[in-house]
Parts: structure tokens; sequence; C-alpha cells
């Protein structure tokens, strides 16, 4: 077999392994069920997003959607997976007519979080290139991927080179190795399936667009579901042969309703009507791009094909948009996912009378038990596209799993010292200067286990460079042909990616600060910067000074829930401890570093630079900051100054620290787009 995937068996499923959770014994989600069959069916639809907590079967679904996928036909010997008469521009072709014909599973090649970018995009053949001494390829996951599916557990923990490669394969369906001497182009059509938590990190928007289906899974509450997952996890874990033969025909049947489907999809029609419905939701949803159009079009046509209908009607369309819009739609970082589907129903207006589906086929895919499908881990999901999950204090959660601050009512005053929060915004890359050596991450540059290579070194461990180790192994040869390569020739590869940091919000919460305006721009901010930590897959913790001292209002950590639900219950008021709160946060960067010595940590203070608590106010504060600067510590000074005459004590403050000064109104990332444009046109 020449399909270099030989080396790697656990991360290409060519066919159902008896220990795979049968697809159609899951119990719960029908919304997950139905985005995974619907992408089975017309995989142009382009893939599905999976989002939820964990144990809620979510890489179960996917795995076992594999093993009820059609066959394909392949070239014979072809390692990337050729259909017959479509191998042109094929590093193996071009295929002869009598090549022969195999016939294979589908195929779901899995990403490892950890995967180099060698194994994934394909790299220099090291047993030809040493052994013989040729510049050949060895074929990646992209390659083993196309025409089947890549699936990401824990797409959004993905470093953020090998979403890059995803991108320019998903977009252009061909893959393009330039690197170690080898030049080659190969077909890479494949579907992204990807599951995630989102309290784990969001991801980037480019990655989020190109999947073309997501869906929002959560675990049943319903005790007698719950009880039904428990009891099919047990028969499963306790004989799984007999188990997957318990459930063979209703796999059987989803076969074949997924391969009819497959075949009446291109017959179906999408008349200028529905059409004219897509565009109108589309745009009503206020969505970026024409991508979702595209997505939902060709989701109604599959749904359509699915139900055994021979045309698309509102129904196949409201179900598209389900599945294809929520996670385009424009939402400020703490707004609940989802649609609203009251206005979804608005946009779509009323339907002529269904025409009847084949009797046989008017049942969703998680039907063929009654009651769906369900769990890896004894949980099930149902979908949660109309329920939307619950922040602490009654109101929404947000996407990213943080808890938005309560707003107080326009014109009503602040109580007991606690001003509400304005929305948060897109904070601007704060980063540690340098190259740091911790835990991946999406800050600051670092030196990583993953990333672009760099140079190399003759350490013991790391992935082998293999150009350097040969260039070395070249340079001691004399008077021989044959290249011989010694242990001391390997070289591995020095590979920069990103870090995740420790970022220390030091904030001033004083009667200085306390004018209400003032105090919520200032949690806006810190919310921003929370927000933009959490994505960032940092850890925050909080330190707040006011009256005679100051405090750690949050210990670091990973959860911005705990943080957000601090900074909305803040108080403010009384004199203003600066050195108080500056040597809070040197204590707690001192603990930190003895913990972690290898996380850099970002002190952000927020303030607005005065200091009236005790005797030298001022001066002991800066002695304080100068102490920061000498061990080191990066630090930035957010300046919450206002009004027309100004002191400029921040930017004093930013001096002694050695940190880099913004105003509050520039922490925002679109603030610096309206500066270039400002500048832009006074230069015009």
């Amino acid at each position: 077999m020449r399909d270099g995937s030989n080396d790697s068996k656990t991360l290409v499923r060519q066919d159902s392994p008896p220990d795979t959770f049968p697809f159609s014994a899951v119990v719960g989600s029908e919304d997950l069920a139905l985005a995974l069959v619907l992408t089975a069916v017309s995989p142009d639809v382009g893939g599905v997003l999976v989002r939820g907590e964990k144990g809620t079967a979510k890489s179960t679904m996917v795995r076992g959607l594999a093993a009820v996928l059609p066959h394909q036909q392949v070239v014979a010997g072809c390692r990337f997976g050729c259909a017959p008469g479509d191998g042109a521009g094929c590093p193996d072709g071009p295929h002869a007519d009598d090549s022969g014909i195999d016939r294979r599973p589908a195929r779901l090649v899995e990403l490892p979080i950890g995967a180099t970018e060698d194994r994934v995009v394909g790299s220099l053949d090291l047993e030809r290139a040493l052994g013989r001494g040729e510049t050949a390829y060895q074929p990646g996951l992209l390659a083993a991927a196309n025409r089947g599916i890549l699936y990401v557990d824990e797409v959004n923990l993905l470093h953020d080179h090998l979403v890059d490669l995803l991108l320019d394969a998903a977009a252009m369906g061909r893959n393009t190795v330039e690197r170690d001497g080898v030049s080659v182009s190969h077909a890479a059509r494949i579907v992204l399936v990807g599951t995630m938590n989102p309290e784990e990190g969001e991801l980037r928007p480019q990655l989020l667009d190109r999947f073309g289906l997501t869906v929002e899974v959560a675990a049943p509450r319903e005790p007698a579901l719950r009880a039904e997952v428990v009891r099919r996890r047990l028969a499963f874990d306790g004989d799984p042969a007999a188990f997957v033969a318990r459930f063979e025909d209703d796999q059987e049947a989803l076969r074949r309703r997924i391969a009819d489907a497959r075949s009446r999809v291109g017959a179906v029609t999408l008349t200028d009507a529905m059409l004219t419905k897509i565009a109108t939701v589309c745009a009503g949803f206020e969505v970026d791009g024409l991508r979702a159009d595209i997505v939902t079009a060709r989701a109604a046509v599959a749904h359509a094909a699915w139900s055994g209908r021979t045309s698309v009607t509102v129904a196949d369309v409201r179900a598209a948009a389900r599945l294809a819009l929520p996670h385009r739609r424009r939402r400020n970082p703490f707004d609940s996912p989802g649609l609203d589907e009251d206005l979804l129903d608005q946009l779509l207006g009323d339907d002529e009378p269904e025409p009847d589906p084949d009797p046989d086929l008017d049942r969703d895919p998680g039907d063929d038990k009654g009651d769906g499908e369900g769990g890896t881990d004894g949980e099930a999901q149902p979908s949660t596209s109309d329920e939307q999950p619950q922040r602490a204090d009654g109101g929404d959660r947000g996407d990213d799993g943080g808890t938005a601050p309560t707003e107080a009512p326009a014109g009503a005053p602040a109580t007991a010292g606690v001003s509400a929060a304005d929305d948060p915004y897109r904070a601007r890359l704060l980063r540690a200067k340098g190259i740091g050596h911790g835990d991946p991450g999406r800050r600051s540059a670092a030196l990583t286990s993953t990333g672009r290579r760099v140079g190399s070194t003759s350490a013991r461990t790391g992935p082998v460079h293999l150009p350097a180790t040969i260039r070395a192994a070249a340079s001691r040869r004399r008077d021989t042909h044959r290249l011989r390569v010694l242990p001391g020739d390997l070289r591995r590869s020095v590979l920069q990616g990103r870090e995740s940091n420790l970022v220390l919000l030091c904030v001033d919460a004083s009667g200085s600060m306390a004018a209400r305006k003032r105090m919520e721009a200032v949690k806006s901010a810190v919310l921003s910067l929370l927000l933009d930590a959490y994505q960032r897959r940092d850890k925050v913790g909080l330190v707040t000074f006011r009256g005679a001292g100051a405090e750690l209002t949050l210990p670091p950590t990973g959860s911005i829930d705990i943080a957000a639900r601090r900074l909305r219950d803040l108080a403010h008021g009384g004199r203003t401890p600066l050195a108080e709160g500056l040597e809070t946060a040197y204590d707690t960067l001192r603990v930190e570093r003895l913990r972690d010595p290898n996380r850099r940590a970002l002190l952000v203070v927020v303030t607005d630079g005065r200091a009236t608590s005790g005797p030298d106010a001022l001066a002991r504060a800066a002695r304080t900051a100068g102490v920061l600067r000498h061990e080191g510590v990066e630090s930035v000074v957010v300046d919450c100054e206002s009004g027309r005459f100004r002191l400029g004590l921040a930017a004093r403050l930013a001096e002694h620290l050695g940190a880099e000064h913004l105003a509050v109104g520039e922490l925002a990332a679109s603030a610096i787009v309206d500066a270039a444009r400002a500048s832009t046109g006074r230069a015009a």
C-alpha cells in the first residue's frame, strides 16, 4: 500500500474499528446528527464545527460517521486517492486507463493537535533521501484526507501556523509544498470537521467561516434520557461486538439512505423564489460576505434530498439556516450563540404546502431507535439552538463561555459605589518583548514544540531537521560517493510559534476614578483585556487598589467567568494607594514565577497615575515601579486620565516601569485603524 499513511495508522481510519460506537446508537442531538449527515450527502456544504462542553459525545459521533459513508472508487496504487478519470495534476499520474480500480471505505483522517507541519503537508522521503540519495515526496495527512474528512479534535487549540495551512487547502482544494528541495502540488479536497470546547478558547474568524455548518451541543437534563445514555454506554463497554451487531441493521439502513440521497442531490431543484428567501434570511441576520448564502443553498438542497424531495422548500431553507448562520452572524463577544428563531420565521414567511416525502425517508438520522443518538462518555447532546445558556446572574452566557457584567439602565444612578461596564470590544494585541519558552498560546513569540522552523540545533530532542542533518553528514564525506549519516550528524529543528502569558491586571478603583463614565470606561477596557487574554489562552489575574491598600481580587486563573464576575462587583472610591497596588502585583508575579518559571508575565496597570494614600505616595510608587522594571517585568500602562487639564502622571509612571503607555481610548484594535486612516487622510 502506498498511501503515505502506513506510519501512522491511528490517524487514518479506513474502516470502522470494532470498538467504534455506532453512529445510529448515539442518543440525543438531532441537530448534530443532521449536520453530519448533510455534509455526508453533499460534501460541498463544507464540513461541520461541533461546539460544546466536555463529555457530550462530540468525538464519538464524528468518528462513527465514517462507518456509514458510501465507499469510494480510487485508482489502484495512487497515494492521493484519485478517482478514476480524475488524475490530472496528480504527482503519481497521469493514470493510464488500465491502472486498475480499487474500492475503499471513506477516509476519516484525524489531525492531532501536536502534529508537525511536515506531517500535515508532507515532506522529503527520508528513507529514499538517505538510502538512495533521491529527492522524493512523502505525502502527509492532507493527501490521505483527499476526497474524505479531515477531523480535528479540539480544533480551537490547533496552532496558528497549522490553521493557515488548513485554510489554504480548504480554500484552494490543493496542497502545495515548496520545502526541503521538494516542489509538489496535489489535490486536497477535504471536508473539515472540528470539535471544540468554547471554555478552552475561541477560533480565529477566518477558520470559523471555513466550516459550512455549526452545532452547539450540551448534555441532556432529562433523567430518563441520561439514564438511556448510560445504559447504552455500559452495554457497549461490556461487549462491544454484541452492541455493534445489535445496531448493524440501523447502520445499514443509514448507509443506504445516505447513498440514495447522494444520488438524488444533483436532481433537486432550487427555485428562484427559494434562492431569494435564502438571500433574505442571510441579509436579515447581517452576515458578512456571501459564503453564508452559498452554504445555506447547498445545505438546503442536501436537506431536500435527504428528506426525499425533488425541490427545495421553506422547511429545507429553515433547517439549513439554523446550521449555516449561527457562527457567521454579527454579534458582540458576549452575545449568545445561535439564531433568533422568531426572526428566522419572520424572514422566511409562509410557504406553499409541502409535498409528502417518501414514507421510508421521513425520519431523521437519529430516529431509527426512536430516541435518537448519544455519546461516548455516557452523556448525550440535544440541540441547543432553541435553548440559550444562562449566565449566573440570569442573563445570556457569552459565546466564549464568559459572563458579561450587567449594565445599569440608562440614566440610573450607580449604587453602592459600583458602576456597570459598557460592551467589551476587541482589544489591541499587547505582547511581551523578546522570545520566550512558555506553553503554546496565541500572544507572544516563543520557541515552542510546534511552529515554523527558524533554525537547527544539535540538541538531543525535538523534530529532526533533515536538510541540516544531510548537510552535516555531507560535510564529512571525502572519497566515497555514498552518504553516511552518523549519530553526531543529527540536527533538530528550532521551531518558533507563540506562547501564552500571565496577564496581570492592576486596576485603580479609587475615588479619582469614581466619575461614573470614567469607571464604566475602565471596566469595559478591563473586560476587553480579559476577553482577549481568554481567547489567547492566557492565565489572568486581577489586583485592585483603593482606600488604604490593595488586594489580589482574583489569583491567576484560566477562567474568565470568575474574572468577569469580580469585575462586575468591583466597588470604587477612597484614596489612591498606587504604591500598594504595584507592591501587590510584584508579590503576585514573584510567586507565579516560582510556580511556572517559563510563563512570562505581562503587567497591565489601569490608572490615571495619581497616588494619594500615605506619605510620599508618588515617590513610593515610583520606587516600586523601578523595582518591577529592574526585575524585567514587561508592563503596559493604560492611562485613564480625561478632561481638558491633565497632569500626565500615568505617562510618568510608564517611564518608571519602562512600560508602553496607552490612553484608554487607544486600547481598542479599531483605534489603530482609525489613526492610520486619519494619518493617510492628512497625507493626502
